[in-house]
């Protein structure tokens, strides 16, 4: 169970925002205590006095509705707090140099960095926090409807640059760390990532909570707070190796650990029929979800939203004290670490059972404990009289990709078990509530998970899911009726839920197909076949074939003999087989029963109210192709949201020389809340001075980059090269091979040319990848070890010098992506037309004035619309394509370029090193089978990509050209803005208004 949380006058941060000089005897002995620097609380950022005991608290989580503020301050008096708040560098200073001595995390002798990074951040939570009460007061009062956004990621990078910027308090955090003797830059540099995500799904959810805040949009963000993360990736001579994430060995300055605030969740046990006829779900496994705020603060806003995540324990009385005693210290400890392992690792290995188990376990608690969350708040705001029939009113759910689908059962199991709703009315309720965005095609990412194991640790969820699935099954036939059973068995086998399993017994006969005649076999036949023999060891196939087709001709007519009589006959002909010759009775192969799964992503279909997809191609495939038949059953439900970028981490704060330019250029920094602005930068495209000014920016960011990737990988670059960068999760589809594959060729070409040749052909390249392949993609991880293998032949061929370099950049992450991104020159977004729900990154390499080459995937189409298409660089098949050309390889009409097949045998040849390629080269090879004939495409699209990479480097040669397409890029990406993209949400799903703080 929970209880009240509120920020009181006891804690450091009310302490800090709210106390003046009269406030309490303690301050004033802490103020007089004889040190070289007075105490100078957060108090004197505000003009006006406010005493401690008017405690600036808020239940602003879920809390016991008894609990009332303590006189509590008014909304006028907290607007009036904020618009005296403006902090100038010397209380900044006083503020940091309080927390470096009374909330320490390390000794007092010195004021080194970590130190001082430290007392920065816990500086400016103090303001986030008043901010912080202050909005969710506001929305408790209102009881305004509230969207929660539930994801197993989110990629949140460092929270100090982009808080003190929202804040607008970047110039004052400057001033007062350089008269403490530090940079800003070098304190922002301590922060270690955030390791709650990995790609796109993290860094998207992230973005939308920054926009949220922006646009004063009452929600929250749910999430799991990893211990360990994903990951951490070294490179090694092996290629890529794996390690746990370390962000958390120092604590985390942002987070306020809610120990009052916690759920119980619960795991396997059974299901029984209570005397009052419900269902209850008793024994089993409980552990203890806690909650842990990290505030959100949005831009020039007071508005400051939070991301809940939740931390997994056991109760202490769970720690077995006698098996300790005894010896047996894991045992004693293995309820623990059952709970504590729960928020260990972001996508944990699910080859096992026990990794299948584990991560069934993280989805669950995710949505139980974010879903009773989220109804005590509701009943606390209700009060007295709780209309659940209003809950749909009050609160909107959004489930980022399948992994939260376990919401829909878990919501109807609170409203019908615990809170005595009828199936009815928690059906429609949760349908009202829910929705689902989706973010893949790819088949293994729409989840399914086995019965049986469901089974076994949620046994109610199964049985509230097969009811679901029996609604859904009345559904079908009601839309299409029983005529036409053909038509009715594909339907119902390509929308339940439930895959595999028979249908429930109200339906047991609409698929009963009418009996056929039956067919005489003589019982010698149908005797011989049960006693068929095969040869084992001296006779050949194609003689016991022979041998076979004798017996059938001797068996052909009406033979009336015994059963002994045809035994004996069956001996003789066994006698008559020459040398030793074996034999074994043979059965006929019985066929494997197929896995009874759920499918989530349909769950997901079925029990929300509303369906995205993410980039207006991917929204038509989810349409015409994955989730056709429900599109057809509920047009109503399917819509499309093509995703952004927030416009302040991803220009405004990584990229100021740039940012700096557009407000120069467009009068005034409305930009970065009305991305629309940009667009005005295109009528100066051809401008010298703006172009001047923009390389001038462009060369600055890209000589960053050439002290990180030596810091980073000892390998020095030369900023006058292009920066040519792919930078995202490493995966087939993605086709980090087809990049790789275009270098060596490139590097192939250069080797069988003189130095004259090679300067007239080629740009001067730095080809820099990033990403991370999953621990046990084993393809993927060949293809980090590949590209590393053949950066270490390039970057040491004294021949080849400034022309070529290939770097990787080991550990990727939005800290890495904050400083690549705004040197770009061209970006690489290659993936296989089709597969690619949208992308992230190649909106945010436009915004920053980078070209990119790319297909008709994603938001790349849309992309390559508002940027204009001679500013985009097109290769490769189209989506539509891609079926007949698969088909066309299975079929071996496939016909492979010469040039493509000579990049193959230069691989092969060994000049990248001794490793063997032939099972990753092999993939792309062959007509059919598992793990070859090129599923992705790379032959097929390769001299396509290769002769656009010819176009690229003709384009580079224009500076002034290149510098007119990178204006056009950033002018054409206003429509990427997630501001753009959370207001739909707002208005199309969600129906929730932005709330605006007096």
């Amino acid at each position: 169970m929970m209880a009240v949380s509120q920020f009181s006058a006891t804690s450091n941060e009310a302490l800090l925002s709210h106390s003046d000089s009269r406030s309490s005897g303690l301050f004033r002995a802490l103020a007089s205590r004889p040190t070289k620097s007075k105490v100078l609380l957060m108090r004197t950022w505000s003009s006006r006095t406010v005493t401690v005991r008017r405690s600036f608290s808020v239940n602003n989580v879920s809390s016991d509705s008894k609990q009332k503020l303590n006189d509590p301050i008014t909304q006028q008096e907290a607007a009036t707090t904020h618009k005296s708040f403006t902090p100038d560098a010397a209380s900044i200073a006083s503020s940091i140099k309080y927390h470096a001595e009374f909330t320490p995390l390390f000794s007092p002798e010195r004021f080194e960095l970590p130190k001082a990074f430290f007392a920065t951040a816990q500086s400016v939570r103090d303001a986030l926090i008043i901010n912080w009460n202050a909005t969710y007061d506001y929305y408790e009062k209102l009881n305004v409807k509230q969207a929660y956004y539930l994801s197993m990621e989110f990629l949140q990078g460092r929270a100090l640059s982009n808080a003190i910027g929202n804040l607008e308090l970047t110039g004052a955090y400057a001033e007062a760390l350089r008269n403490l003797g530090h940079k800003l830059e070098q304190v922002a540099s301590q922060e270690p990532d955030a390791a709650l995500g990995n790609g796109g799904l993290g860094r998207l959810a992230s973005c939308f909570l920054d926009s949220l805040a922006t646009l004063n949009y009452p929600a929250w963000g749910y999430g799991l707070r990893y211990k360990y993360g994903l990951f951490k990736q070294r490179i090694t001579k092996d290629g890529q190796e794996e390690v746990a994430e370390d962000w958390l060995d120092m604590g985390n300055p942002w987070e306020i650990v809610r120990n009052d605030v916690s759920y119980s969740v619960k795991f396997y046990g059974k299901v029984v029929s209570g005397s009052d006829g419900k269902r209850h779900w008793i024994g089993g496994d409980d552990i203890k979800a806690v909650a842990c705020d990290v505030p959100i603060p949005g831009y020039k806003t007071k508005t400051t939203i939070n991301l809940r995540l939740w931390s997994t324990k056991a109760l202490s009385e769970d720690f077995d004290l006698y098996a300790f005693n005894a010896g047996e210290h894991t045992k004693a400890y293995e309820a623990l670490a059952n709970a504590e392992k729960i928020c260990y690792i972001l996508y944990p290995g699910d080859e096992s059972m026990e990794g299948k188990i584990l991560r069934l376990k993280q989805q669950y608690t995710l949505c139980s404990a974010s879903l009773q969350d989220i109804i005590a708040r509701f009943e606390r705001r209700s009060g007295a009289n709780v209309r659940w029939e209003e809950f749909p009113d009050k609160v909107a759910v959004q489930m980022n990709d399948t992994h939260p689908t376990l919401c829909i059962p878990e919501l109807m199991r609170i409203l019908m078990d615990l809170k005595g709703l009828s199936w009815k009315e928690a059906w429609n309720i949760t349908q009202r509530t829910v929705a689902y965005t989706n973010h893949t095609v790819l088949p293994e990412a729409l989840e399914k998970w086995s019965l049986e194991l469901m089974q076994k640790l949620l046994p109610r969820h199964v049985e509230i899911i097969e009811m679901i699935d029996e609604e859904l099954i009345n559904t079908i036939v009601s839309e299409y009726g029983t005529a036409d059973s053909e038509l009715l068995e594909k339907k119902l086998k390509e929308m339940r839920i439930l895959e595999n399993v028979d249908l429930p017994a109200a339906f047991a006969d609409l698929l009963v197909k009418p009996e056929e005649s039956p067919v005489v076999v003589p019982i010698e036949e149908l005797e011989n076949l049960e006693e068929a023999v095969e040869p084992v060891d001296e006779e050949d196939e194609s003689t016991y074939q022979k041998k076979n087709e004798e017996d059938e001709s001797e068996k052909k007519g009406p033979k009336k003999e015994d059963e002994s009589t045809y035994q004996k006959k069956i001996e003789e002909d066994e006698s008559e087989k020459k040398g030793t010759q074996k034999t074994k009775l043979v059965l006929p192969e019985p066929v494997p029963e197929p896995p009874k799964m759920v499918r989530m992503a349909n769950l997901c279909v079925v029990g929300g109210h509303a369906v995205n997809g993410v980039a207006e191609i991917h929204s038509e495939i989810v349409k015409d192709e994955v989730f056709n038949a429900f599109f057809k059953l509920w047009p109503e439900k399917f819509q499309n949201k093509t995703n952004g970028v927030t416009p302040r981490r991803w220009i405004r704060f990584c990229n100021p020389d740039l940012s700096k330019i557009v407000t120069d250029w467009t009068g005034s920094e409305d930009w970065v809340l009305n991305t629309e602005k940009l667009a005005e930068l295109r009528k100066f495209a051809d401008n010298e001075d703006l172009q001047t000014q923009w390389r001038a920016a462009k060369r600055s960011n890209k000589l960053k980059v050439v002290s990180f990737l030596k810091e980073k990988t000892g390998y020095s670059v030369s900023p006058d090269a292009m920066f040519d960068i792919q930078v995202k999760r490493i995966h087939e589809y993605k086709r980090q091979l087809l990049n790789i594959l275009g270098i060596v060729y490139r590097y192939k070409e250069m080797k069988e040319m003189s130095a004259a040749e090679r300067k007239l052909k080629f740009v001067p390249r730095v080809c820099i990848f990033g990403g991370k392949a999953f621990s046990t993609y084993v393809q993927a991880k060949r293809i980090v070890k590949f590209i590393t293998d053949v950066g270490a032949t390039v970057n040491h061929d004294p021949e080849i010098g400034d022309l070529l370099k290939v770097v990787f950049v080991p550990d990727y992450n939005v800290s890495a992506a904050e400083l690549l991104i705004p040197a770009s020159e061209l970006s690489q977004h290659i993936s296989t037309a089709g597969m690619e729900a949208s992308g992230t990154s190649n909106m945010k390499f436009a915004m920053n004035g980078c070209m990119l080459i790319g297909t008709l995937d994603g938001a790349n189409v849309e992309i390559r619309q508002e940027v204009g298409v001679e500013n985009f660089f097109l290769f490769g098949a189209k989506a539509h394509e891609i079926a007949g050309l698969r088909k066309q390889r299975a079929e071996g009409k496939f016909v492979p370029d010469p040039r493509f097949e000579e990049v193959k045998e230069f691989v092969r040849s060994g000049v990248f090193g001794s490793c063997n390629y032939d099972e990753l080269i092999g993939s792309l090879e062959g007509n059919e089978g598992f793990g070859c004939a090129d599923y992705f495409l790379v032959g097929k699209d390769f001299p396509s990509y290769i002769e656009c990479q010819e176009k690229v480097d003709e384009a580079y040669r224009d500076q002034k050209g290149w510098t007119r397409m990178s204006i056009l890029n950033t002018a054409g990406s206003y429509k990427f803005s997630s501001d753009r993209t959370i207001h739909e949400y707002a208005k199309d799903i969600w129906n929730i208004e932005p709330v605006n703080l007096l």
